[in-house]
């Protein structure tokens, strides 16, 4: 979405801020990474090539004040975080105050996630979602590549469905793995790449299992969307499963034609899916 509002950049971890970097040079908007230490990939941040600010997790008074002085408007959070214990957080004035006014709300990611937005969009700025600046990326309906799923792949996706939309309704995680019918694994705090490897090891004998992630139900939209790319895809063949299916117009799709390209030649579908 072109825009010559200044856009913030808060930056986690995987690839998702250089894309977004590259988006904004592609438009011409103007752009500042702030990047998170230890979560961001210093390689990443360097090839996006833009104004940056380095900060801890817990230096939010910090973070909020590099924004004003770059002159930021709006603000896109990308990328994952793994969470800190309060030890490893070393919260700042700003920080301490703000996990003191939320309390319960930090135990759940969204909404830990929530109570950031409601927090930026107090200081101001206007937080945008990542489909508003990689509407590309958003992923359609139908197969993106690899062999259509057979009655038994789709009846592990809707019971996949069924699943995941229990797991999001309580707060826990957007992905589930499903072979025959049995649930092999719900994501968690450890992210797709580590379910993946876990069931890799639970593999039942016969035809391999779904990987199925929809967004959480009520989630608002500007955060966290599930998102998957080549390495899923790659890592999900590794894990012996036939097929990954996302949520078309709430997930992310990166690289559609690397990811229809790597499905076709490791032999498993991708596909879009508008869960009812």
């Amino acid at each position: 979405m072109a825009s010559n509002r200044k856009l913030g950049i808060i930056a986690g971890g995987g690839c998702l801020p250089g894309l977004i970097a590259a988006a904004c040079r592609a438009e011409g908007r103007p752009a500042h990474v702030l990047a998170l230490t230890g979560h961001a990939d210093p390689a990443v941040i360097a090839a996006a090539d833009l104004p940056t600010d380095w900060i801890r997790l817990g230096e939010a008074g910090s973070g909020f004040a590099s924004l004003r002085q770059a002159g930021v408007s709006d603000v896109v959070m990308v990328g994952p975080v793994r969470r800190p214990s309060l030890s490893e957080l070393a919260p700042d004035l700003r920080t301490a105050r703000f996990f003191a006014r939320i309390g319960l709300k930090a135990l759940g990611d969204d909404g830990l996630l929530r109570a950031v937005v409601t927090e930026l969009e107090s200081e101001g700025f206007q937080v945008v979602g990542i489909d508003q600046v990689l509407a590309s990326c958003l992923a359609r309906p139908g197969l993106y590549g690899g062999p259509a799923p057979d009655a038994q792949a789709e009846a592990d996706i809707a019971r996949g469905i069924e699943v995941a939309r229990a797991l999001g309704a309580v707060d826990v995680g957007q992905s589930v793995v499903i072979q025959q019918g049995i649930v092999l694994g719900v994501e968690a705090i450890e992210g797709t790449d580590r379910l993946l490897e876990r069931c890799g090891l639970l593999a039942r004998d016969g035809v391999g299992g779904v990987l199925v992630k929809l967004k959480k139900p009520g989630q608002d939209r500007r955060i966290d969307l599930p998102a998957i790319g080549t390495n899923t895809v790659t890592a999900a063949a590794s894990a012996g499963l036939r097929g990954i299916a996302v949520e078309a117009g709430a997930a992310l799709v990166l690289g559609r034609e690397a990811v229809a390209a790597e499905a076709r030649r490791l032999g498993l579908f991708v596909i879009g899916i508008a869960p009812l």
